[in-house]
């Protein structure tokens, strides 16, 4: 399992990052200060760093200078959202630089992104009954491959990295079809509807009042 270091001091947002990574497969630990996250990163090894730039004690750019000596990805998570502080972390060797608020989907993606930059992203999601091949692009059940379009395999990738979080019509859209969403609302449920249908799951993938789709978390 990859292990996420969060060196964030709110701990509601961390609470909530560590709860979503968890669900979607990612060990994570929290420091909630930077002598803290500094102590974690010396003891243990770690495959990613999310980063808050306003730390306690060592700020988020002098530990980004430690975490460039472990060759250790890191993603800044930070309210300073201007141009320039987006320039100075990247300039530091930081991977990618999300400003607050944030979407978890977002937040997840980019994790993922930045896993897969490093060669070190989940190949194989085991999602109730079913185990996606993110590799081959594959989708069986009992061994036994399940047919599915391109589109119904992008859309279950994205459900099975969010599990438990609703996402809106908007963002399976924007995240499967690759563009702007003008109301295509038919075309999302459409396919919501053949890939229950295909995969048996008619409890498992939940509507969501005026919101969309949710895969709900196994129990």
């Amino acid at each position: 399992m990859l292990k996420i270091l969060i060196a964030e001091d709110e701990e509601p947002i961390a609470n909530l990052i560590k709860m979503n990574l968890r669900r979607a497969g990612y060990e994570c630990v929290w420091a909630p200060d930077g002598e803290k996250a500094a102590d974690l990163m010396t003891k243990c090894k770690y495959d990613l760093l999310l980063l808050d730039v306003m730390l306690p004690g060592i700020n988020g750019y002098e530990l980004m200078e430690y975490a460039r000596t472990l060759e250790l990805p890191v993603i800044f998570l930070t309210a300073l959202g201007t141009t320039e502080n987006k320039v100075k972390g990247l300039r530091m060797g930081a991977d990618d630089y999300l400003t607050k608020p944030f979407e978890i989907v977002e937040l997840l993606a980019r994790v993922e992104a930045v896993l897969r930059r490093y060669h070190k992203g989940e190949t194989v999601l085991e999602v109730f009954d079913v185990v996606i091949d993110t590799a081959s692009r594959s989708v069986t059940r009992g061994g036994e491959q399940i047919a599915l379009t391109m589109k119904e395999f992008d859309l279950l990738l994205l459900l099975a990295r969010n599990r438990n979080i609703a996402l809106y019509r908007e963002t399976i859209y924007e995240n499967v079809w690759g563009g702007d969403y003008m109301g295509q609302s038919r075309t999302v449920d459409l396919h919501i509807q053949r890939l229950k249908k295909k995969l048996n799951w008619d409890n498992e993938i939940s509507a969501v009042y005026k919101v969309g789709y949710r895969l709900e978390g196994e129990h």
